[in-house]
This record gives structure tokens, C-alpha cells and sequence, in this order.
């Protein structure tokens, strides 16, 4: 055993109390088996006892007389490794304890030898087995060096590492304390540990160590996998086991701890290392079990030289749906062993996301490969060049590529485009399975064509039941674009937004289309909720999927419009103009197509905002054109018109806004949502000509409140509020704005709360902000984020000159001599706002 030990027995373990029984009566009867396996203490137990009769005057022997020798009545015999021992010296021990001397042996649970059975027959066992440490007794040994004892982490840390096996715990306590004690745990114990346990593995058989080395690998074998493995029969596999166990190196539950885990594979030679894994991954491939999860372990500790090419396939093919990266590099592997697998390490790429990589192999087996790999190769292409807005040229390799489905998603490219004339349906004399895959794809052809020439509710359907097709197992299938991803964008096309979140959320769930579809889905979520006034949440969403990856052509101009779009609502005009040039870099990498209309919309919106609309009407000129080819679908058109007629106010452009709302009211029988927005189209330009009918103006909102565009709603009532003579209609406007932007209303008659739960006035020691009105509050926040006293009056729906108002009351209220001692004091008043809001006092309050 390792002469290593800790240097006090732990409180509350078996040493403990059998130590305190001995010392209280060193002269008393001692007759005990210690049996444990390796590492448990009973050398360290041995020890102390010795220690203890020594300073009783005993005479102490830790080896075996030979027999005849005669030995002092007195004589105390501590004796370790007893397993080890021959057959006369455990019989002499026997001997020696059925004549009344002190016997205390130590033993191994294993290897089983009657002999030895017969000597601790005759011995008691302790009261309490030498078991591992629980994690307080872990923290106890720890607790022993100065600087280890106050850290939980680092306890947790050595107990998990160690399983509690007294011997490694105090050879990682050493290392711990001998080294530099930082803040923060290691990630993987020093490998001067690793070193330590060199004799450990020694000590033990060299077919031992090759189970060992199986069992590094973290995996669960069955019995007869380890027999096949080590040539040995169950009860030989058995023998092993318990040889393994008896070393301390696997647990009572014969499970490995990662101390031990790496120790087998750093200490072990390369070549014993590979040997055993690669038999271990063929034999688990003959058998068709799993074997990811032995590949996994294998290739971080031995490469990929431990896994034979067609175990890497295999396991590739396993990690396709869940992880393709993964499945990529495996795929790669193969090849370079021998293997080609060139097609499918082009799939696994693509729904990695990594499109460079999917391109360049797919372009590949274009030119050299047979016809099979050829035909999936012209899947992987098409797909990644529909992602990279390259429509036209990815629908020529659909219907090259000749499937069911990828005719069926070059009739949907085609329509994206605005090309029917080149949508031929899939044909279903191929002879192929109908497949959910290629019912899916069939579904959202149709759901696409019904969205152009037949009413919304049937497109939406069509499109919302082929997203429903791949959701059960959708995580390695390859698309251009998901049915969710369409059913939402057509869901938002037609004011059906909770419809178009639910798909999203199902599609997220599922994980359909696999990483590569991840953006898309979280794109589109995040529009809804800036279409619906969420901008907070949106800005949110969208630096996390920035964060994620890099985004392809079509999630980039998704992604740079809706980051104008939440700083368009919420006045932010230097994010506007810091944003403006990727937006257009954006809309410039990507082809006009019936899918990225909402986008340009907002741009547009954007531009006329900026003074630069005339740099993006080229394309707003190919949106037009591409909606005429195909017939001016309502459902596609109206959003546009939507936003084109935003566009022309900005722009102050009165006849191409009287256009648009033209356009709109002659499809407002077509929808629910087509006659909603022509109804607050033709209302939205009455009321900038200072026609403000107050019935009129709120049904119109409400309408538009009803089909999720709340922002546009709190608008439409803001702009005629501030622009009607009549006070009633003015209150009643406004209070319809706020509560379409989803802010609380003052109550009438009353004054509202403050963040403590006070009345307005109170002028307690909580700060400036107990000391402001509501009104006054939300004036605070926006004149601290640097807007105008115009730009503060346009985002809260009311004039200037009330702003300017509120501001002086504030000033006066505080008792400020100047501007600066204002700003300070309504930075921390709204410092302090913040601060309770996110502590759940104030209610979360939406802004556009």
C-alpha cells in the first residue's frame, strides 16, 4: 500500500472510534479482521494502533514469527496485507490468536482464499467497515491545511475526483496545498496525483489493467462485451472485477472515479491504450450497439487512430441529429483513414451551419463523384446556397438532384423568386416511400403556392401541419427553409402572430432543421416581439443569436433590420445612423425575394427616417416587380404597402403615401388583416392632414392592436391625440396609446404609486424619485437618455412644449440652480428606478 497517509484519523470514521476504545484500554483483548479494499486506511489504522500500545509499554510485531518461535505473552501482532501472506504464516497467526495474543490483521477482499477465511473466522470484524469518506469527512481531512479549509468549492471538487477514497483524498489535499491556492478550482487534478497512483496500477494484474482501460471510457458494457474484450469467460470477467475493486481503483458499485480515470489513461502505454479501445469500438460495432458515447470518451484521450474508420462513421451517423459538428469531424476522420464518407460530411456541415465547408465538398462531388453521392452532394449545395440568398441557382440543383423533395423545395425556391412559370410540383410516380421528410417538403410547396393564389387561413394551415410532420424527428434533415419558419413568416404576413409563435416555439423545441435552422427560428421569434412592442426582449434575443455564430446572408438581413427596427422604435436616432451601412451591406448580399419582404419593409421605413430612401428604392423597384410576376398576392403585398406607406410620410412623399393606402383598401376584403391596416392606413393619413375623427382613429387602432402591430396602434392614437382640438378626445386617445403600448394608467381621481408604495409626494429619504410624478418619471428617463424635448414628446404622445413644462416643474421640485444638478439628480432617480423594477417593484414597462 502507498505509504502515503493522512496525518490524524477523521472525526466520526471507523479509525476514530476504534482508536478511542483502544487507547482507553491498550491492555484489553484485541482480536480483528480488517478487511477493505486498497486505499481505505488500515495501513494508516495499523499505524496509530502500534502507536498506541508502544507508548502502553507493548511489545509490537508487524510480520509473522516463524512457527516455534517463542514469542512474549505481552506481544501485540499488527499485520498488514494478510492476503498476501502463505498458508503457514496465516495458520501460525491463527494459532497465535486462538492463544490469546493481540492479533490485528489487514486484508484485501480479494484474491478469496479459504486459508485466509479460516484466520479472520476466528477474528471480529470492527463495529463500523472501513468505508470512503462522505463528503463532511472529506472536508474534515481538507480542513487539516491551512487555506483548504473554508472552500466549499475546492471540497466539492476532491470529493467528486476521489469517490472519497481516503488514499487519493489526502494525496489531492497534499497537492492542493502544496501548490498555488488561487480563487478558482482546478479544472483537472495536478498530474503529479496522476503519477502517484503509478504503483496502484501496477500492483494489479496486466488483464486487470486492460478492464481498466475499458472502463475509462466512462461507458457502460454489458458482461459479455468485457469477456469478448479480455477473452475471458463471465466469471473470469467477475474475478477481475473484483481484483480491481479490491486495488481501490474501482468502487464498491465498480464504477471508475475521474482521479482514476485519467490515471489509466495517462499512465498507460499509447499502445496498449489503442489496442484495448479499438477492439472494444469493433466489437461494440459487430454487436450494433451504440457508439457515440465510446467514441466520445475514446478520441479526446487516444485520437482517432484508437477508433477504426467504420466505428467513426457509424458514431457519425449517431451524432448527425444532435450534433453535427461533431459528426463533420468524425466523418472527416473516416475519410482521411480510408473511409470516404465526402456526402455525408458535407450534410453533417451543412446543418452544423458551417456552409463554407458544406460548399466547398458538395462543389466536389459535383465533378468527380458517382451518381449517388453526386445527387446528395446537389441536396447539401442547394440547400446552403438558398441559405446564402442564391435562390435561383439552388433551385436548378434541387431539380437536378431528382428526389420528390427537393422538387418539391425547388418549387418553393421558384416562388420565393417570383418565377412560377419554373414551379413544376413534385412528381409521386418516383417510386419513392412517402416519407415525413418528402410530405413535409410536398406541404410546404403547396402552403407556399395557396399563400399566393387562395386565402391566408389555408396557406397558413397547409404550412403549420408540414412543420407539424417534422417535429418528431426533424434534428438531421436538411432544409432551405423550415414550414415553421414559413407558416410564421406567413402567420405575420396575415396579423396571425400567436399562431406563428406557436410554430416557432414547437420548432425551437424539436430542434427541426438542426443547428443551421437555429438563427432562423430565433430571428423570426424575436421580430414578433418587436412587432409587438417588445423591443427590450428583441434587442435581447437578437444579441444572443449575434453571440452564438455568424449568420448567413438571409438571418443577416433579418438580423440588421430588426436591429433598426427596435432602435426606429425607440427613437434612437444614433443607432439608426450607426447601423444604416450594415443594413444596406445587407440588403445588397442578399437578392429580393417573397421571404425577406419584411425586412426590406423595415428598412425602408428606416431609410425614409434617414433622409436615404432613394438608395434602397432599386430594390423596393425588384420587391414590386417580383409581387407583379406573381399576380400581386395580397397576403405577400400588404405588409409592404404597409411599410411603404410609413416610408412616405417620413419621407413627406403625400402621393405615394395616397398610393399605398390606395393599394391597401383594394385588398381589404381579401383578409381580416388586409382590411385592418387599409382601415388605419386611410385613418393614419387623415390624421397627419389634421382630420381626426377620435371614433374612427381608435377602432382603427384597436384593429391594429387586435393583429398583434401594437406599436403601430399606440402610434396611430399617439399621432391623433396630439393633433385633435378637442381635450375629451385628446384624454381618450392618449389612454388608448398607453394602454396599446401596455403602460399602466394613472388611476382618475387619485395619484399614482411610487416605487415604495407611497403617494406621489413623498418626500421621504428613498430619494429624488418618491418626489416625481408617473409622467414626470418617464420624462426623467428619456431627457437622462439624451433625447430632444421633441423626440421625449413624439415617444410619449405629447408635445414639446409639455416636455419642456415637465422638465421646469422637475427642476423647481428638486430645487436644482442649473441643468447639471438636474441631470444628476434625475440619474439617480432613475438609477433607482431601474434598480426596483428589477427587483420586481415596478412592473415591466414597454417603450417603444
Amino acid at each position: 500500500m502507498s505509504s502515503t497517509r493522512p496525518s490524524r484519523p477523521v472525526p466520526g470514521t471507523a479509525p476514530h472510534a476504534l482508536l478511542e476504545t483502544v487507547a482507553a484500554d491498550p491492555h484489553g483483548p484485541l482480536a480483528l479482521a480488517l478487511g477493505a479494499p486498497g486505499g481505505h486506511g488500515k495501513t494508516f489504522l495499523l499505524q496509530e494502533l502500534a502507536r498506541i500500545h508502544r507508548e502502553a509499554g507493548l511489545p509490537v510485531l508487524t510480520s509473522v514469527p516463524d512457527a516455534g518461535t517463542p514469542v512474549e505473552p505481552e506481544t501485540v501482532f499488527l499485520v498488514d496485507d494478510a492476503h498476501l501472506l502463505d498458508e503457514p504464516r496465516l495458520h501460525t497467526l491463527r494459532e497465535l490468536a486462538g492463544a490469546g495474543h493481540r492479533v490485528v490483521v489487514a486484508h484485501r477482499p480479494w484474491p478469496h482464499r479459504a486459508d485466509l477465511l479460516r484466520l479472520t473466522g476466528t477474528l471480529r470484524r470492527p463495529a463500523r467497515p472501513l468505508l470512503p469518506f462522505t463528503r463532511d469527512q472529506t472536508a474534515a481531512c481538507l480542513a487539516t491545511v491551512p487555506g483548504l479549509d473554508r472552500r466549499p468549492d475546492l471540497v466539492d471538487f476532491v470529493h467528486r475526483q476521489t469517490g472519497g477514497v481516503p488514499r487519493d483524498v489526502v494525496r489531492l489535499r497534499r497537492a492542493l496545498g502544496d501548490g498555488d491556492r488561487g480563487p478558482d478550482v482546478p479544472s483537472q487534478p495536478p498530474r503529479s496525483v496522476l503519477l502517484e497512483l503509478g504503483p496502484d496500477l501496477a500492483g494489479v494484474s496486466p488483464d486487470a489493467r486492460r478492464l481498466l482501460l475499458a472502463v475509462a471510457t466512462g461507458v457502460s458494457l454489458p458482461p459479455d462485451l468485457l469477456g469478448e474484450l479480455l477473452d475471458r469467460a463471465p466469471e473470469a470477467v467477475d474475478e477481475l472485477v473484483a481484483e480491481t475493486v479490491a486495488a481501490g481503483l474501482l468502487g464498491a458499485d465498480q464504477q471508475i472515479t475521474p482521479l482514476v480515470r485519467r490515471a489509466v489513461v495517462a499512465l498507460s502505454p499509447a499502445a496498449d491504450r489503442t489496442a484495448v479501445w479499438r477492439r472494444l469500438a469493433e466489437s461494440q460495432l459487430a454487436r450494433g450497439g451504440p457508439l457515440l458515447p465510446l467514441v466520445r470518451a475514446i478520441v479526446p484521450a487516444g485520437g482517432t487512430d484508437a477508433c477504426p474508420a467504420p466505428v467513426l462513421t457509424a458514431a457519425a451517423e449517431e451524432a448527425l441529429a444532435g450534433e453535427p459538428a461533431l459528426a463533420a469531424e468524425l466523418l472527416a476522420s473516416a475519410t482521411a483513414a480510408g473511409h470516404p464518407a465526402v456526402a455525408r460530411q458535407a450534410l453533417a456541415a451543412a446543418l452544423a451551419g458551417d456552409l463554407d465547408a458544406a460548399l466547398r465538398l458538395a462543389d466536389r462531388l459535383l465533378a468527380t463523384a458517382a451518381p449517388t453521392e453526386r445527387a446528395e452532394a446537389a441536396l447539401v449545395a442547394a440547400t446552403a446556397l438558398a441559405h446564402r440568398g442564391q435562390a435561383r441557382r439552388s433551385v436548378e440543383l434541387y431539380r437536378w438532384s431528382g428526389s420528390p423533395s427537393s422538387a418539391a423545395f425547388a418549387a418553393v425556391g421558384a416562388l420565393a423568386t417570383g418565377r412560377p412559370d419554373a414551379d413544376a410540383p413534385a412528381s409521386d410516380d418516383t417510386g419513392a416511400p412517402p416519407t415525413l421528410h418528402g410530405s413535409a417538403a410536398r406541404l410546404m410547396a403547396e402552403g407556399v403556392r395557396a399563400s399566393i393564389d387562395g386565402p391566408p387561413t389555408a396557406a397558413l394551415s397547409t404550412l403549420v401541419q408540414a412543420a407539424a410532420l417534422l417535429e418528431p424527428d426533424s434534428r438531421a434533415v436538411l432544409l432551405p427553409d423550415s414550414p415553421a419558419a414559413l407558416a410564421a413568416l406567413t402567420g405575420m404576413h396575415c396579423g396571425e402572430l400567436d399562431i406563428a409563435e406557436g410554430v416557432l416555439h414547437r420548432a425551437v423545441a424539436s430542434g427541426v432543421g438542426g443547428p443551421l435552422m437555429v438563427p432562423r427560428h430565433r430571428l423570426l421569434q424575436a421580430w414578433i416581439a418587436m412587432v409587438r412592442g417588445r423591443t427590450v426582449a428583441a434587442a435581447g434575443a437578437l444579441a444572443e443569436i449575434r453571440a452564438s455564430r455568424a449568420l448567413e446572408s438571409r438571418d443577416l438581413l433579418f438580423a440588421t433590420a430588426l436591429e433598426l427596427g427596435v432602435a426606429r422604435r425607440n427613437s434612437d436616432l444614433t443607432g439608426l445612423q450607426r447601423g444604416w451601412g450594415r443594413a444596406l451591406e445587407a440588403v445588397v448580399r442578399h437578392p429580393v425575394d417573397l421571404f425577406t419582404l419584411l425586412p426590406l419593409g423595415e428598412l425602408a421605413v428606416v431609410a425614409a427616417r434617414l433622409g436615404d430612401l432613394p438608395r434602397l428604392e432599386p430594390y423596393l423597384r425588384e420587391a414590386r416587380e417580383l409581387l407583379g410576376r406573381l399576380g400581386d398576392p395580397p397576403l405577400w403585398s400588404t405588409p409592404l404597402h404597409w411599410s411603404g406607406l410609413h416610408a412616405a410620410i417620413l419621407a413627406d412623399q403625400p402621393a405615394a403615401a395616397d398610393e399605398h393606402v390606395a393599394a391597401l383598401l383594394a385588398t381589404a376584403d381579401r383578409s381580416r388583416y388586409a382590411a385592418v391596416v387599409a382601415a388605419a392606413g386611410a385613418s393614419w393619413v387623415e390624421v397627419l392632414r389634421g382630420s381626426v375623427d377620435p371614433a374612427r382613429v381608435e377602432a382603427a387602432a384597436r384593429g391594429l392592436h387586435d393583429v398583434g402591430l401594437r406599436w403601430d396602434a399606440a402610434r396611430l392614437a399617439g399621432q391623433a391625440a396630439i393633433r385633435t382640438a378637442d381635450r375629451r378626445a385628446m384624454t381618450t386617445l392618449l389612454d388608448c396609446a398607453r394602454m396599446f403600448q401596455e403602460r399602466p394608467l394613472t388611476q382618475r381621481g387619485g395619484q399614482p404609486p411610487t416605487a415604495a408604495g407611497g403617494a406621489q409626494g413623498d418626500t421621504g429619504t428613498g430619494g429624488p424619485r418618491h418626489r416625481l410624478s408617473e409622467r414626470e418619471q418617464e420624462v426623467a428617463e428619456l431627457v437622462v437618455a439624451g433625447l430632444t424635448y421633441r423626440e421625449i414628446g413624439d415617444r410619449l404622445f405629447i408635445s414639446a412644449k409639455t416636455v419642456e413644462h415637465h422638465v421646469a416643474r422637475m427642476r423647481s421640485r428638486l430645487n436644482c440652480a442649473s441643468r447639471a444638478e438636474l441631470l444628476a439628480l434625475l440619474r439617480t432617480a432613475v438609477a433607482d428606478r431601474s434598480n426596483s423594477a428589477s427587483a420586481g417593484f415596478w412592473p415591466e414597462r414597454r417603450t417603444r
